[in-house]
């Protein structure tokens, strides 16, 4: 069957032309339609379209910025960003730090990565408030700070230790891993971490819904999440699953964004080592007939670009998003719930918690959340 074209973007034939270079310069085929014959360079707005199978691919460049730098023009090709093939596991020597690299070591099998075991570690510093609102802080005798960084270093060896016999009695895939020791608050070293080493994917443990209310403030794992630009898998302490060799099915929430395709491919490509069926949703508060159409268009868009993949759709009602979504993963026998990630201002991650940092302290479902924005970077 011949494949159609779709229409890409509607932009001035100046940067028609320009994105259609780059997107050309990656494989993609381009044609611009609706120029002006007489006079191109001033028309108003041109049509760039491209072949359907090519979407997901061609949307990864036009989500970046990249394509409209100025010393893009004239280049033969787009500066991908060179991804070295890691699986970070931050630890912390608890119970579901195991549960994380049971899936991470998997994960790192099917990617052909190899793991970097993360621990981040603080010295010990008193504070005190002294009248009239001054602070001083008084740091811990040499003696306490080397003692606790003792116990750290004892606590690593012992993880190690415990994952080199896993291995050896085949309970973990045979991967190379390190281990690496830093001090500071967690969440910003291992944001730091992603920065400067861009794994492929975080796997990190979490408490679940049996949290204190008081622990949901400054959660290390809903930071990592909301602040990264790395794809995070949460896995809380009581989930039934052991790795993802065990997942037959997967939720992708979707709201009809156009990053959701590129999280899809990604989703598909990434653990494309792994055999599970999708099940797309959509939460919706309303009855909306229009929903149920756009949402069994994009399934039949993604049955032809996967073939392989058996796929299904469900309008979620909701009233309480939170149950709603549990009560659907329950009856259909949901592995994991998987959504993208979306850049949002501070303000609205202090007082709107998404989705994805409400459902790591309420399931014990794990929890995929894919960011678009890790596919392309400046030069």
């Amino acid at each position: 069957m011949e494949d159609k074209l779709v229409t890409l973007a509607i932009l001035t034939y100046t940067k028609a032309q320009i994105l259609k270079n780059v997107l050309e310069n990656q494989g993609i085929e381009t044609y611009i339609h609706n120029v002006n014959q007489i006079q191109p360079v001033v028309s108003s707005g041109v049509r760039l379209r491209i072949k359907e199978s090519d979407l997901p691919r061609a949307l990864k460049i036009t989500e970046s910025s990249i394509w409209l730098a100025e010393d893009i023009v004239g280049e033969n090709e787009l500066k991908k960003i060179d991804i070295p093939q890691k699986v970070l596991i931050p630890v912390d020597f608890s119970k579901y730090s195991i549960k994380a690299c049971q899936f991470g070591f998997a994960c790192a099998k099917a990617f052909n990565s190899e793991v970097v075991l993360l621990h981040v570690y603080f010295t010990p510093i008193y504070a005190s408030s002294l009248p009239y609102g001054d602070i001083f802080t008084y740091q811990s005798p040499d003696n306490d700070v080397k003692n606790a960084l003792h116990k750290v270093h004892s606590d690593l060896n012992v993880l190690s230790d415990e994952i080199k016999k896993r291995i050896s009695l085949g309970d973990l895939p045979d991967v190379q891993f390190n281990c690496v020791l830093r001090e500071g608050i967690p969440e910003e070293e291992i944001i730091r971490f992603t920065k400067e080493e861009n794994p492929k994917l975080i796997v990190m443990g979490t408490r679940g819904k049996n949290q204190k209310d008081l622990d949901l403030i400054g959660s290390v794992t809903a930071e990592v999440i909301e602040r990264s630009k790395t794809t995070v898998l949460a896995i809380p302490e009581n989930t039934s699953l052991n790795d993802f060799y065990n997942v037959n099915k997967i939720a992708f929430l979707t709201n009809f964004d156009q990053r959701d395709l590129i999280a899809f491919d990604a989703l598909v490509n990434s653990f494309k080592a792994f055999k599970f069926s999708i099940s797309l949703i959509h939460l919706s508060d309303v009855s909306d007939t229009w929903n149920e159409i756009k949402l069994a268009g994009i399934k039949e868009y993604f049955r032809n670009q996967y073939p392989e993949l058996i796929i299904e759709y469900s309008i979620v009602k909701h009233d309480d998003i939170l149950d709603s979504l549990d009560n659907y993963i329950k009856n259909n026998a949901i592995d994991i719930l998987t959504l993208t990630t979306y850049k949002r201002n501070i303000f609205s991650r202090l007082f709107n918690p998404g989705i994805a940092r409400k459902m790591i302290f309420h399931s014990d479902t794990p929890l995929l959340v894919i960011n678009t924005r890790r596919n392309f970077a400046k030069p």
